[in-house]
C-alpha cells in the first residue's frame, strides 16, 4: 500500500469517529413517522420500481 491509500483510510477511520456520535445523537432526538409519513415514503418508492420493472420488461420482450 502506498502512503496515499493508508492516509486516506485514516481520515475515513477519523471520520467515522468523529460522526458516530452526532448520528447517535440525530437519532435518538428525531421525531418518530407516523404512518402517513410512511405512505408518503413508500409510494414514489413503489412506483419507480413499478417504472423499473417496466422497463425491462418492454425491453426484454
Amino acid at each position: 500500500m502506498d502512503w496515499m491509500k493508508i492516509l486516506s483510510a485514516g481520515f475515513a477511520i477519523m471520520m467515522l469517529i468523529y460522526l458516530w456520535p452526532r448520528a447517535m445523537h440525530m437519532i435518538k432526538h428525531s421525531p418518530k413517522g407516523s404512518s402517513s409519513d410512511w405512505q408518503a415514503f413508500l409510494l414514489p418508492i413503489v412506483a419507480v420500481i413499478g417504472f423499473v420493472a417496466l422497463l425491462i420488461w418492454m425491453v426484454r420482450h
